[in-house]
């Protein structure tokens, strides 16, 4: 085992490889809860890993023992950025709120990853990690009213709309627990009571589908907006562009947001289109569109407030193309070979959860024993979740038929 240490500040972080073929040896590792935890499972379970690389906080202060050397090569810290003594612009629950919600969507991800490393969790599983702060921005930036559709990266989605871990987890595992349960696995999440509807698998789909809530929230006569969420990949599908005309034709509530985290499913925005500016596209349609920075929660919740405004006073579709990184592939099979170390390096230094945290520290909306406190409420709600979805029973096969859309009468079925 080699591990590589870099502190910056008083964050410290760790790379642990662990070389092909090697079984890990548990009986000298004396590491912090979270990490003897992660050990401690695997020694439980045993199998073989070819390769992996495990990231996580870590204090060095704690006498640690371990396989091998460890190698003490210094660093250049990153540069601090300018925000991060700035003063902050919103009170303390707001920002406790964004914190909240950014953390539990990392730690549910990074849990959902390690049981899909046990094969608990199969099939297509995309994660979050990295664009967090859109998650944040969901809760403080539309109202509990207004309805959500989205694609496929969408467990941090489910999260902020007010999906519980365990309902979350337990779908993931294909439970009859889970919050569609057990039949809709990673991708297809569902909740009507909280106004999220999916999780569409579909690359583009949800755009139609969003646009389609909206003209249904405009029939009703009521004030509540669609937010119609889709990756940059999606944005090449001829259906965006017929579901933004007829938007603004009828001047729909229908809040469209790209998350751009810039490489749809392994290829660049750059190698797929002329138009790099995903926000030039809604101009073809005089749809108000800009540009905004995904990583961070003040600037996506600002964003949002202003595309509300605009939608609820009737003015029609509002159009965000939110800049933001995926610090994964693009799902659980994908190395993302397609870009550089440097490249992912420099967007941890923007990391939404880190800064955020850095931030309220630093300037006193909370203390480091309040974001302490806060942070392992969430990691017990995660872990307890994980031991909800184990424990939870399968659906039985007599349930296959439930809760499909049926028709009596339909005339073509004999």
């Amino acid at each position: 085992m080699i591990i590589k240490k870099r502190c910056v500040k008083s964050k410290n972080w760790v790379k642990i490889y662990l070389p092909a073929n090697r079984k890990i040896d548990t009986a000298n590792i004396s590491f912090l809860p979270e990490i003897h935890f992660f050990f401690k499972t695997i020694e439980k379970r045993p199998f073989y890993f070819k390769t992996i690389s495990y990231f996580c906080r870590f204090n060095f202060c704690r006498k640690t023992k371990v396989m091998s050397a460890v190698s003490d090569k210094k660093k250049k810290s990153a540069p601090a950025k300018a925000s991060l003594n700035g003063a902050a612009a919103y009170d303390k629950n707001t920002y406790l709120t964004w914190f909240e919600t950014m953390y539990r969507v990392r730690r549910f991800e990074e849990r959902t990853l390690f049981a899909y490393s046990q094969q608990k969790i199969r099939g297509f599983c995309h994660v979050y990690i990295g664009q967090e702060a859109i998650a944040a921005a969901l809760v403080t930036g539309i109202r509990k009213e207004d309805k959500v559709v989205t694609a496929y990266r969408q467990h941090g989605v489910a999260l902020a709309r007010g999906l519980t871990s365990n309902s979350c987890m337990a779908e993931l595992f294909g439970k009859s627990t889970g919050c569609v349960k057990g039949k809709g696995g990673s991708m297809h999440f569902f909740s009507a009571e909280l106004n999220y509807f999916g999780g569409n698998g579909i690359v583009g789909a949800q755009i139609p589908i969003g646009t389609g809530i909206a003209f249904a929230e405009k029939y009703r006569g009521s004030d509540n907006l669609c937010v119609t969420m889709f990756g940059d990949g999606a944005a090449r599908q001829g259906a965006l562009h017929e579901a933004f005309n007829m938007a603004m034709t009828w001047k729909l509530p229908v809040l469209y947001i790209c998350e751009n985290n810039k490489y749809a499913m392994g290829t660049s925005v750059e190698r797929t289109s002329n138009v790099t500016e995903m926000h030039k596209l809604g101009l073809s349609y005089e749809m108000p569109s800009e540009s905004v920075d995904g990583m961070s929660p003040e600037s996506v919740h600002e964003a949002f407030e202003r595309a509300a405004a605009h939608i609820r006073a009737g003015k029609g579709p509002y159009y965000l193309e939110i800049n933001t990184y995926r610090y994964r592939g693009h799902s659980v099979s994908d190395p993302a070979k397609y870009r550089s170390k440097d490249e992912v390096e420099d967007y941890r230094t923007k990391d939404p959860v880190i800064v955020t945290e850095e931030k309220i520290v630093n300037n006193k909306i909370a203390s480091q024993k309040e974001m302490d406190a806060l942070k392992a409420k969430i990691d017990q709600e995660v872990e307890d979740s994980l031991e909800f979805a184990e424990n939870s029973p399968y659906p039985l096969p007599s349930e296959l038929y439930d809760d499909n859309y049926t028709q009596a009468d339909y005339p073509f079925l004999t």
